[in-house]
């Protein structure tokens, strides 16, 4: 008995931690409509600001609290709402989302730099040493003290909301910001307010929790899904809901951590279970109404004609068929890996930058791919198909449950995969083993073993030329106008009668299996590979990458595989600046969110001018073939591509 109340005490206090987080997240979304991804990072931030003031500068702990959450923290809120989130939640939601995970990743990048890795750093808990009996259990006084500001928050929120005329103007501006404006309100005061409190009260969840899970750049952070699941358990508007979700979740997750024992095949069943609620809570949502309004012209990139396609492809074969035979072993195996992160992008562009969803969870079917691939034991060509395959049935299988759902929450489905994935199969016995990781052998095409690390970097060449050339030509075709139509306008769509559900189980069908081909020639190039290879946190940076070099062409896709397999070498050869990596690549995401046409299109641009130049002066070298870009495309001045919409 005397157990059963320690860890339900121990599950109260997790829970009223996760029930403040939550409280800034539905906050933030019910009055601006924006899901702040980055929810956990500013927690984290502003946790390791609060250790720097307590500790390093040496003020005492409460007014270090003080000072985090009503000046540095509010100071931070308003300046994301007034220069980054300014019209977010009116932009489509993949904008949205692309937005706030930039932030996410500079934030982390921020605090890497700050406060390098190489120090232990330990948040002290409040009132250290104080606590009282509860029959027989000890409660320490920081425990006591956050269960009763979470109740605290909760009811000042609810106040807020429900009682002042601030609260009315912050629902009215969700609701209709220019019916708002006219009565006199201010949507964007409002929403900077909001942004203040949100920020605030995740520095609170943060600065109460780094105690007991210690400073840690991404576990702060990701722990901002356990404030995920309690918020959606509340749709993202019900305060009341959100809190009970958040104490039901710690206690249950404080029972089986105490209860479930460690050697248990459902060992990993521990670390997944906010997880695990997120992803049956997002599977029991009611249908997602359809949002109008939301299409947005955006010059488009242009769509080359399939001569030109298969030419600049066939010279990208060469082009690395030529540093193949001038580079070493170990740049031969980063040129690989390039190729390789190249392929996962072509599955965004077909995914986001055309049918406008946004995966978390690319990487992840790329391990799929790779542990289809190394478990078949069949390293032939037949073994790479195989592969894809089974991650496309994978990814089927993650759209299927929330068929009815779009936007934000399939988006959230595939976050909740990822991590299910990452602790239930690839760090599990039946995953990659105990020692984390796998041997796979290099395939044979037409019955030769390609073991030449350099033609094999070639043959990848290959297939991402094929690949590409496939996305082309589906992007050219009635499917790839359906795709464009979809991600254009929903509503459009359903009003012209035009079920979109199953299409949508195939897109994600086939961008997951173009991720698992990919997974599967990177453990052949590796040869030993591991659940480290396809971590979670790796999906959000190829998001970003593939957004800054250009989510809606292949060009973005090519450059984006070099720009993420240059990003860990550019950090080992340059540690005292690897959080500046970081903070380059988010900042970048946030800025280029809205123009997901990227990097890429700049060099389009730059291209379109200098090619009346180059042909003035060797013509003999444009063909007229090559030299035609297709009507209808963006060199005719035609807009038909968009924003990434959700």
């Amino acid at each position: 008995m005397e157990s059963l109340l320690t860890y339900t005490l121990t599950g109260v206090f997790t829970g009223a931690a996760y029930a403040i987080a939550a409280s800034g997240l539905v906050l933030t979304y019910s009055t601006t409509r924006v899901f702040n991804v980055a929810h956990g990072a500013f927690g984290m931030l502003l946790a390791f600001v609060f250790w720097d003031f307590s500790t390093r500068q040496g003020l005492p702990p409460g007014i270090a609290l003080l000072l985090v959450l009503f000046v540095v923290a509010p100071l931070v809120g308003l300046l994301v709402q007034r220069f980054l989130a300014r019209g977010l939640g009116e932009a489509p939601v993949g904008v949205g989302i692309v937005v706030t995970v930039g932030l996410l990743v500079s934030l982390i990048g921020v605090a890497q730099q700050i406060w390098p890795p190489d120090e232990i750093r330990q948040v002290p808990q409040f009132f250290q040493g104080h606590g009282v009996h509860v029959f027989g259990t000890f409660v320490t006084a920081h425990q006591l003290m956050t269960i009763a500001l979470s109740g605290v928050v909760a009811g000042l929120l609810f106040l807020l909301l429900n009682r002042t005329r601030i609260g009315a103007a912050m629902r009215a501006s969700v609701d209709n910001p220019d019916l708002l404006r006219l009565y006199g309100g201010r949507p964007d005061t409002v929403a900077a307010l909001a942004w203040a409190i949100g920020v605030s009260l995740a520095a609170l969840g943060g600065i109460l929790l780094a105690p007991t899970i210690g400073l840690n750049y991404y576990d702060l952070t990701l722990l901002v899904i356990n404030a995920y699941a309690a918020a959606m358990l509340g749709r993202l508007k019900s305060l009341p809901m959100a809190f009970a979700g958040a104490m039901g979740l710690g206690v249950t997750q404080a029972y089986l951590v105490g209860y479930l024992p460690s050697s248990s095949a459902f060992g990993g069943l521990r670390a997944v279970v906010p997880t695990l609620f997120l992803f049956i809570v997002i599977v029991l949502m009611p249908q997602a109404p359809l949002r109008i309004g939301q299409v947005k012209g955006l010059k488009a990139a242009p769509v080359p004609t399939a001569v030109r396609s298969t030419a600049a492809g066939g010279a990208l074969i060469v082009g690395v068929a030529a540093l193949a035979m001038v580079l070493g072993e170990a740049d031969l195996l980063l040129l690989g890996t390039a190729i390789t992160y190249a392929i996962v992008m072509l599955s965004l562009v077909l995914l986001t930058g055309y049918g406008g969803h946004v995966s978390l969870a690319q990487f992840t079917f790329a391990g799929v791919g790779a542990l289809a691939y190394a478990k078949l034991d069949s390293p032939t060509l037949l073994g790479v198909v195989l592969a894809a395959l089974v991650a496309a049935a994978v990814g089927a299988l993650v759209a299927l449950p929330v068929l009815r759902l779009t936007g934000l929450y399939l988006a959230l489905s595939t976050l909740a995969f990822a991590q299910l994935m990452d602790k239930l199969v690839f760090q599990s016995e039946f995953g990659f083993g105990f020692n984390g990781s796998l041997d796979a052998t290099r395939m044979s095409l037409l019955g030769v073993r390609i073991s030449d690390t350099g033609a094999y970097a070639t043959l990848m060449s290959l297939f991402f030329v094929l690949t590409a050339v496939g996305v082309l030509a589906l992007r050219r075709g009635t499917i790839g106008r359906l795709l464009i139509a979809m991600r254009d306008s929903q509503a459009a769509c359903g009003t012209l009668g035009l079920n979109m559900r199953w299409f949508r189980v195939g897109l994600f069908a086939l961008s997951a299996g173009i991720s698992g081909m990919a997974g599967a020639l990177f453990a052949g190039l590796r040869g030993t590979f591991g659940a480290a290879d396809f971590q979670f946190f790796a999906s959000l940076l190829l998001l970003l990458i593939a957004v800054v070099c250009g989510v809606t062409s292949v060009t973005g896709a090519a450059m984006g595989g070099v720009l993420l397999m240059y990003l860990p070498v550019a950090q080992s050869a340059n540690p005292a600046v690897a959080g500046l990596a970081f903070v380059v690549v988010g900042g970048g995401a946030v800025v280029l969110g809205r123009d997901p046409n990227g990097l890429a299109n700049r060099l389009f641009t730059l291209g379109r001018r200098l090619e009346p130049y180059v042909a003035a002066r060797v013509p003999a070298l444009l063909a007229p073939g090559l030299s035609r870009v297709r009507p209808g495309s963006d060199r005719q001045g035609v807009t038909d591509d968009v924003a990434v919409a959700g």
